[in-house]
């Protein structure tokens, strides 16, 4: 049996003495409703498009298989390994990205996924984590040592991610990781004019991006004005929430994934609002708050600058795409299709989101001579 005292030296229970728990159960919780939403919504997608109708959730269940492991082992890494791996990682998805621009698969105008034996792969999901920990990297590097040029190379970075992502189109991913980009910066000592200065160009690059790409201009167009364009997914959506209540019709009782093709992706918050109810929605909410300030108010108190602007670059990340999702299904911003992390369906996101909450817990552990410290 493992010995959870802190005087066993074993690596599991070394492990358990020195990770953030608070932070690890909250994200096990967002895992074990995502599998709950699968097998909620699943079945009926399943059954209307003609194939088997565990297809969905036993590859749900397949994908969710290897995230418990990827967040201990790469939770075990130290910040130099966690280094390394992001950096390989970054490289590797932007070849990645730049090949699924010429032989990804179209899906909805777009090419953002890539076949690699068989398993559909979207490669900026990979490139976000990444991205956030090589950016910390950078800006910490400088800093340390201000001869060496950390934040050209994060602004080189930063230029060929957003290129790529044009190219497919998409973005909403642009939004994060730029966001995120300059989020960092500011935590590293950018004055606030010049901050102010970037948000007025992150304003003109989106007035550029609906005058010039028409999937965007849609998108917008749409979310202004309701007699434009189709809005039948929203209106389904919306609907599901009406229907839902304050306690919902209950597990596998709700209508929308009869109607909405992506109801156990882009808008598997629906599903839970017309199943759960509102309370448990505004559970996940909190939840998902709670997790983003928590890990942040955790990274203010670091005195180690990589480690501070990494977390709150993985945290960022992290809640913003859940705003996105949550907001896109509310009608509050334009649809945007962003996974809801660990609980919409699809391996690439549930794959990534594992390797940031690893990160987020290898950045966060405490030292084994603080832990003993703690608790003489």
């Amino acid at each position: 049996m493992i010995d959870f005292s802190r005087s066993d030296d074993r690596i599991f229970s070394r492990w358990w003495w020195i990770i953030d728990r608070v932070t690890l159960f909250s994200f096990l919780i967002m895992i074990i409703f995502g599998i709950l939403l699968a097998m909620a919504a699943t079945p009926m997608i399943a059954n209307r498009i003609g194939i088997e109708t565990s297809y969905f959730l036993r590859r749900h269940l397949l994908y969710s298989i290897p995230t418990l492991p990827i967040i201990f082992f790469v939770s075990l890494l130290d910040q130099k390994n966690i280094k390394r791996l992001s950096l390989v990682l970054l490289i590797g998805s932007l070849f990645l990205l730049l090949a699924s621009v010429f032989f990804g698969v179209e899906i909805k105008g777009g090419r953002r996924w890539i076949s690699i034996f068989g398993f559909s792969l979207q490669p900026s999901e990979l490139s976000k984590p990444a991205f956030a920990i090589v950016t910390a990297w950078m800006f910490a590097e400088q800093r340390e040592h201000p001869e060496f040029k950390g934040k050209f190379i994060a602004s080189i970075f930063l230029l060929i991610l957003d290129l790529l992502l044009i190219m497919q189109p998409d973005i909403g991913m642009i939004i994060i990781v730029t966001s995120v980009w300059f989020g960092q910066l500011f935590l590293n000592g950018l004055p606030v004019i010049f901050m102010m200065a970037a948000i007025m160009a992150g304003v003109g690059a989106l007035a550029m991006a609906y005058l010039f790409l028409p999937h965007v201009t849609a998108r917008i167009d749409r979310f202004l004005d309701p007699e434009i364009g189709d809005h039948y997914q929203i209106n389904k959506s919306l609907e599901a929430f009406a229907n839902g209540g304050l306690l919902g019709v209950g597990p596998g009782e709700g209508t929308i994934k009869r109607y909405v093709p992506d109801a156990h992706a882009d808008f598997v918050f629906a599903v839970l609002g017309e199943e759960f109810g509102f309370f448990v929605c505004t559970f996940v909410i909190i939840l998902i708050a709670f997790i983003v300030i928590y890990g942040m108010l955790k990274s203010l108190k670091e005195n180690n600058l990589f480690n501070l602007l990494a977390s709150v670059g993985l945290l960022a990340q992290f809640g913003l795409q859940s705003f996105v999702n949550i907001a896109s299904t509310l009608h509050m911003i334009p649809t945007k299709g962003m996974t809801l992390p660990f609980m919409s369906y699809g391996g690439s996101s549930m794959l990534a989101t594992a390797l940031m909450v690893g990160m987020i817990l290898a950045l966060q552990k405490r030292r084994m001579d603080d832990v003993y410290r703690h608790h003489i």
